[in-house]
């Protein structure tokens, strides 16, 4: 990105572009350069860890264990599945977000994910160029959302 002023800049060490003279309004905003964000990890909660790793073990079946630390969490293509005890403050349950994975199959993993206790909570339904999605439950009520061709 190339900014053109007659005032001098100052490149901050988060890649924002600020002006160093702030007395026009009209020149204050400060302009950041587009940075890649990738999702890393997604935290879940459970009341088990024994019981949660062993099952989205299964669930993933393709993971690689990891220990870190004393912190064990699934790898699964580079994103991390870590599992950490549901508390007073952040409890398991279908109450936030939900991370969806592409599937080659969306029927079969449906029936996979049934296999192993899952229930379908919400789909599959249609949602645009030939893909499906539904959402599949954990053992303890956390969502697991799934898209791809059914």
């Amino acid at each position: 990105m190339i900014v053109k002023s007659h005032r001098p800049l100052l490149v901050t060490r988060h890649s924002c572009i600020v002006p160093t003279a702030l007395d026009s309004l009209s020149f204050a905003a400060v302009l950041c350069v587009k940075r890649l964000m990738k999702p890393i990890a997604n935290l879940i909660h459970v009341e088990d860890l024994k019981l949660g790793l062993d099952w989205y073990q299964k669930a993933f079946p393709g993971a690689i264990v990891r220990t870190i630390d004393d912190f064990t969490f699934l790898e699964v293509n580079g994103f991390a599945l870590e599992l950490v005890l549901a508390d007073e403050r952040v409890g398991s349950g279908k109450s936030g977000s939900v991370t969806y994975w592409l599937v080659e199959s969306l029927e079969y993993e449906m029936d996979r994910f049934k296999s192993i206790g899952s229930i379908i909570y919400r789909g599959p339904m249609e949602i645009e160029a030939n893909q499906w999605m539904c959402q599949v439950t954990d053992p303890f009520g956390n969502l697991i959302g799934l898209r791809g061709p059914f």
